[in-house]
């Protein structure tokens, strides 16, 4: 039985009409500030997934520095944040992981916005600062001591989103490039669910029955307890949102961490 939450995606018209909503903070994230910069959806804001949400390293933000990061954001406890951009599920990810309950996300391509007759802006706002308190979830997350435990466990899986490549160890970075002080390849015993059998071609997901059927051809089902990871977040969270929202997987979580803290970590085990 699905338990999909049907508030959980909004459209370009719920968009448009929430525009001057002073209740609604529109965020877009993304690697770069290029198409940002080039134009965006009225009154967004942009997090940048690699310089707002990680470190030089490549660490996740701290709990302390996510809600630095709201604050600057204007995001208040009862401000509805909605995520739109190539990072999209990872911000509704973190959001519902520290517990904040009003999230949404309008899932796909972004250049949904001006195919659907809106126009871009380039302006940049510049929000109020708030004032807010994060109270982490900790059933959403999954440390590297954790998913060091799953391996070998019966009845829990170590989900691996990415390619076919990065999970094979022929590149570190989904651009088929490798990282110098990394080593590729994916967690012993890992699942490997390229999180394109997820989604259709146009970046939605498929239909629940397709999606359903997908994960029990390798094995997964709803009584599994499941633990998501990618290169650094994104498509993990993406699979999660499926998961947990869409089909109503009651044990799901995300190693925010992911490769690039796995595979540059000493120690941890690597299989290729």
């Amino acid at each position: 039985m699905d338990s999909a939450q049907p508030d959980a995606r909004v459209d370009v018209a719920w968009i448009a009409a929430h525009l001057d909503d002073p209740a609604v903070r529109l965020v877009e994230i993304d690697v770069s500030a290029a198409a940002y910069k080039a134009g965006h959806i009225p009154g967004a804001v942009l997090w940048n997934a690699y310089t707002d949400l990680r470190h030089a390293d490549y660490r996740p933000l701290s709990t302390a520095e996510l809600q630095e990061l709201l604050r600057k954001s204007g995001v208040a406890p009862d401000t509805t944040v909605v995520f739109y951009g190539y990072g999209a599920h990872l911000g509704y990810w973190l959001l519902k992981s520290h517990g904040h309950e009003r999230v949404r996300l309008m899932d796909g391509s972004r250049e949904q916005w001006t195919a659907a007759g809106q126009h871009w802006s380039t302006e940049s706002p510049a929000p109020a600062r708030s004032q807010y308190k994060l109270a982490p979830q900790d059933e959403f997350f999954a440390s590297q001591q954790r998913v060091q435990e799953m391996i070998g466990r019966p009845n829990q899986v170590i989900l691996d989103t990415r390619s076919r490549a990065e999970f094979d160890g022929k590149c570190f970075w989904p651009s088929g490039a490798m990282l110098e002080t990394g080593r590729a390849g994916h967690i012993p015993g890992a699942v490997h669910v390229p999180i394109e059998l997820l989604r259709t071609d146009s970046g939605t997901f498929r239909s629940a029955g397709e999606m359903r059927q997908v994960l029990q051809d390798h094995g997964i089902g709803p009584e599994t307890e499941i633990v998501t990871y990618c290169t650094i977040g994104n498509r993990a969270a993406q699979a999660w949102f499926a998961l947990k929202y869409l089909l109503g997987y009651p044990d799901v979580g995300v190693y925010c961490g992911s490769w690039t803290e796995w595979g540059t970590a000493a120690g941890t085990p690597v299989e290729t």
